[in-house]
């Protein structure tokens, strides 16, 4: 019988598996280096490494969630289709126009990066869908002939981007268009911009419709790889893809909408602290995930993982539901160096997991971040269970190379680089907290990656947060939010009106997007457990610019309150989003939202505690400040039973992770196996 289920996270040194049995609760947990240049190789050694590692045979894996780079990283590099697109008459350039909006304020030399498709080839098509829905400009059968004979013209082109002016509302003429090119062009990916997000801002649904296209190609191709390995491994697993908004989508809807995966991997990580942090009663967090390459930051508030409906990847918009991430180049592969003005800089380059940092000894010669907590004594000389020695010599002498730059002693510069990336981390907390209207005084910092807990305290310090939450398995915790997910799928439709008593019209369109979650549930979610829906509003003060979402109701179904309470649910959200409201100014309704989901098997995994008293495996001299050295004890994670009480300086290590605790902070162990650390700021 299938039992078991398995997650895998690929970051960006390393590819996390974390394996769970829904029926008896046994867990299982692997780390091995990622394959950047193909991510799925990897992912296979890593599996069968895994299956040998628990004795767990193919036909038992039930169910396989993968939360996936692919499509990050070819936005990153650019590496994607060639596109063409197919856009209203008088709009092509609409992609290059943008928002006019400089990505760096102060430099006025920075440009916005290129659009994804050549001018040649983005085509116009004689057409007009009117503000209403209304055909303006018939679309003629002679003009979609024309189209699809230009397309075929083009050369070398893998997907084309259709993207109509208001076929948000109505859809037909790109309907058309996509029967058309499908029938005559069936090897092309088609991406219709009323399918892949039909919301209004035609800029930002033509953005998201190009990425989708550009995307499409090189991720289809990574998923049938995917699947066809992995149905040779495990022939009775369902495999599920990890998307942005935080919830599993099934191989064909990843296939068709590659866009909704840019922020798989990190949205994953929220998932997992969320759940770590309902086990030891902790509703109110800011993530800190600290990988090799980046860390993400995001904000749990009551258990409800913050989203977002707009952000820029790459410098690329997207407008679609994200969980609400904050990126930052600051990963323990992170690269010190000296900028243009003489001072050190930490990032946004990394070593990554080839060659890695310096302390690798796969031939990294650049200081990194990791070099200098190994220069500092708070890295312990063996990683991932012992399979990674780290070089404390060649940690030294890579960053000596900046001492001698900057004319200072190897532990200062050392110092120096851990200080610039905790800065660096202080600053996306900050976007996500105070710039939002909450106070990270009141949150727990809750570290995970194979780095977070090495810089959890200073952070918190720098924040004035006095409660740091260490999960059982830090660094698996992406891999592990991905055995506790559940199907999800997001639907939205534009419904611009006053909030003045058309009531009608607002259950019309609420009506029209619940039906398509139910459709959604009785499809996809078939096999699924208990489905839950839940509906939100975008709503504004008429003459903004931006709306803010609401939630109106959750549940099996969804139900509208009285356009009182919806009044008063959006001054709230105003209120702590912007500090103000103002009760005599018209409201307006932009967007009808409905997220639906359907509950998966998941397995509680029951904590098998140590023990006895918590015994130092070993003690050596790690560096917290410019003083003197402090002797501390190094403590395997495995020996410290519930209950136990540390005061610092320690070092905690475990196969995935290390903790440090500087002098001073306490830490326990909690019923969970979670670590709760307190730093008093007096």
């Amino acid at each position: 019988m299938p039992d078991w289920i398995i997650g895998v996270d690929v970051g960006g040194t390393f590819t996390d598996f974390a394996a769970r049995n829904a029926r008896t609760g046994g867990a299982y947990l692997h780390k091995r280096p990622s394959t950047p240049d193909d991510p799925s190789r990897a992912i296979i050694a890593g599996l069968r490494e895994l299956q040998d590692k628990a004795g767990i045979e193919g036909a038992e894996i039930d169910r396989f969630a993968h939360g996936t780079t692919v499509a990050t990283n070819a936005l990153l590099q650019r590496r994607g289709a060639r596109v063409a697109m197919v856009t209203t008459a008088g709009f092509r350039d609409l992609v290059e126009i943008g928002r006019q909006v400089r990505p760096l304020i102060y430099d006025l030399q920075a440009d916005a990066p290129p659009p994804l498709v050549q001018r040649q080839h983005r085509l116009e098509v004689a057409e007009r869908i009117g503000a209403a829905g209304q055909i303006v400009h018939p679309l003629a059968e002679t003009e979609v002939l024309r189209v699809v004979e230009a397309v075929k013209a083009l050369d070398r082109v893998e997907s084309v981007a259709i993207c109509l002016l208001f076929s948000f509302l109505n859809p037909d003429h790109e309907a058309r268009l996509l029967q058309a090119l499908s029938q005559a062009c069936p090897r092309l990916y088609l991406s219709a911009s009323s399918r892949v997000q039909p919301e209004f801002r035609e800029y930002e649904r033509f953005s998201t419709t190009l990425i989708n296209a550009f995307l499409q190609p090189e991720v289809s191709r990574y998923m049938q790889r995917l699947a066809k390995a992995i149905t040779g491994l495990a022939p009775r697993a369902k495999l599920g893809i990890f998307q942005s908004s935080g919830g599993l989508m099934s191989l064909d809807r990843a296939s068709q909408f590659p866009v909704r995966t840019a922020l798989s991997g990190p949205a994953a990580g929220a998932v997992g602290a969320a759940a770590a942090g309902a086990m030891s009663g902790v509703r109110d967090v800011i993530t800190l995930d600290m990988g090799g390459t980046s860390t993400d930051v995001c904000l749990i508030q009551d258990g409800e993982i913050q989203i977002a409906n707009s952000r820029d990847i790459a410098g690329f918009r997207i407008r679609l539901p994200m969980v609400d991430i904050h990126t930052v180049g600051a990963g323990g592969g992170s690269i010190a160096h000296l900028g243009p003005d003489g001072l050190m800089k930490v990032g946004p380059q990394s070593a990554g997991a080839v060659p890695g940092p310096a302390c690798y000894g796969k031939g990294g010669i650049d200081p990194t971040v990791s070099d200098a907590n190994v220069v500092l004594g708070r890295l312990p000389t063996a990683l991932a269970g012992g399979r990674l020695m780290l070089h404390a010599a060649k940690a030294e002498a890579a960053v000596g190379k900046t001492a001698t730059e900057l004319g200072i002693p190897v532990r200062k510069a050392a110092l120096g680089i851990a200080g610039i990336v905790t800065s660096n981390m202080v600053r996306a907390i900050r976007a996500v907290s105070t710039e939002r209207g909450h106070d990270p005084r009141q949150f727990t910092l809750m570290p995970f990656g194979g780095a977070g807990g090495l810089h959890a305290a200073e952070v918190a310090a720098a924040l004035g947060m006095t409660r740091i939450l260490i999960p059982q398995a830090p660094g698996i915790l992406c891999a592990e939010g991905l055995i506790k997910s559940d199907l999800q799928e997001n639907f939205v439709a534009t419904c611009r009106m006053p909030l003045d008593g058309s009531r009608a019209g607002i259950l019309a369109t609420l009506a029209e997007v619940d039906a398509q979650a139910d459709a959604w549930i009785a499809v996809e979610a078939r096999d699924a457990g208990d489905a839950s829906k839940i509906a939100m509003l975008d709503m504004r003060y008429i003459g903004q610019n931006y709306e803010l979402s609401v939630p109106i109701s959750r549940g099996k179904s969804t139900e509208l309150t009285g356009e009182d309470a919806l009044r008063e649910h959006f001054f709230a959200e105003h209120l702590r989003a912007y500090g103000h409201v103002d009760r005599d100014a018209p409201v307006e309704i932009i967007a009808m939202r409905v997220r639906a989901s359907a509950r998966l098997s998941h397995a509680r995994r029951p904590p098998t505690a140590p023990t006895g008293a918590p015994t130092p495996a070993s003690h050596h001299d790690a560096w917290f400040d410019e003083g003197v050295s402090h002797p501390t004890p190094v403590y395997d994670r495995h020996s410290l039973p519930i209950g136990t009480r540390l005061t610092g300086p320690a070092i905690i290590t475990q196969l995935d992770a290390t903790t440090v605790v500087p002098p001073g902070a306490i830490i326990t162990v909690d019923d969970a196996l979670n670590m709760l650390m307190e730093i008093d700021h007096a």
